[in-house]
């Protein structure tokens, strides 16, 4: 894999997360829908990027933001597929954040597809329940209608991958972790296609919903108490955090769910897990500066999938992976790999 291509890919997962923070403010006492936060402005200008051979295509019916762009690569045989998919907290986020960054992946004759998603805040208004299943399942969705599209797209369905950070990465990995979600016996074409992935590279990835594993990893965790539902206008990620700690037996089952470090299974996909943001040597136990994105996640993660016997490559600054060099040359080794 050139360095090129190596570089490319460091740089967007760096600058991913610029639109993966979301906002603390002040406490506030009830649990109501917090307001949708705009999206980001498609790409504006010529040269950001080549424009989808589709865009916009719709892959559900409960919301705009179910919709996905694709970019065919050129080839005469089916071609194996990379799904983007954005971060932001699942509050915010768009899939045009990823359009400059397609380009590598056709050189190499691999397809992209960039997804949007509902937010926690379009599904606390849906009564989804729990609000995270929202962006996951669209996810799953999104997938299994690439899959749906095959032919009309020249898809190799055996060979597709997802990348995305923080949120995004977390969805990807709890995409490659689960079970399928195929139906063989729907009424909908779709409905009967696989959620499987052949394997996920994510930078800045949250493993684990749980709080109180999460606090034993990290002491100053604060991350996800708005995907179980303790989201509300005016309340910080620290105060949902709390509710969610002060409610962890009821909501247990959801957290094992949607966590993707408790899916890990021995017929899991390769993964690569990537920390551009970590600045000193994860550890167990210790603060983070940045609590949301510590690689002490991928350590964990990766101990998980170690004991599975899945293929697992964690980097982080100060301790780099050598063999693929980038999540890009990860996919992309992985999605050239002949079934």
């Amino acid at each position: 894999m050139t360095r090129l291509l190596h570089a490319s890919f460091a740089f967007l997962s760096l600058t991913a997360f610029a639109v993966a923070q979301t906002p603390s403010t002040t406490n506030a006492p009830t649990l109501t829908a917090p307001p949708t936060r705009p999206a980001a402005k498609a790409s504006r200008a010529a040269g950001a990027g080549p424009a989808p051979t589709v865009a916009d295509v719709a892959y559900g019916t409960d919301s705009e933001r179910q919709k996905l762009d694709f970019w065919k690569a050129e080839s005469d045989t089916p071609t194996p597929v990379v799904v983007m998919i954005h971060g932001g907290g699942w509050m915010n986020g768009d899939k045009s954040n990823y359009r400059k960054a397609v380009t590598p992946y056709l050189e190499q004759g691999i397809s992209v597809a960039a997804v949007n998603y509902r937010f926690i805040a379009q599904a606390m208004e849906q009564h989804v329940e729990p609000p995270v299943k929202a962006p996951l399942y669209d996810a799953a969705r999104a997938l299994q209608t690439l899959r749906s599209k095959k032919d009309e797209w020249n898809i190799d369905p055996r060979r597709i991958g997802a990348t995305g950070s923080s949120a995004g990465a977390c969805t990807s990995l709890w995409l490659a972790l689960h079970d399928d979600l195929a139906d063989p016996n729907s009424e909908d074409p779709v409905a009967r296609e696989s959620s499987r992935l052949t394997c996920a590279a994510v930078a800045g990835a949250q493993t684990s919903l749980d709080p109180t594993q999460l606090r034993e990893w990290i002491p100053n965790a604060i991350y996800g108490g708005h995907a179980f539902g303790f989201a509300e206008k005016g309340r910080n990620r620290a105060a949902e955090f709390e509710l969610l700690m002060k409610n962890r037996e009821s909501v247990l089952p959801w957290i094992q769910e949607y966590s993707p470090i408790e899916l890990v299974s021995s017929d899991d996909p390769p993964i690569y897990l990537d920390y551009p943001n970590q600045k000193s040597e994860p550890k167990l136990g210790q603060q983070e500066k940045d609590p949301t994105h510590s690689a002490v996640y991928g350590v964990k993660l990766k101990e998980a999938l170690d004991e599975a016997g899945v293929e697992a490559v964690l980097s982080y600054p100060g301790d780099t992976d050598e063999t693929y060099g980038s999540i890009a040359g990860f996919l992309t080794a992985k999605l050239k790999e002949q079934p």
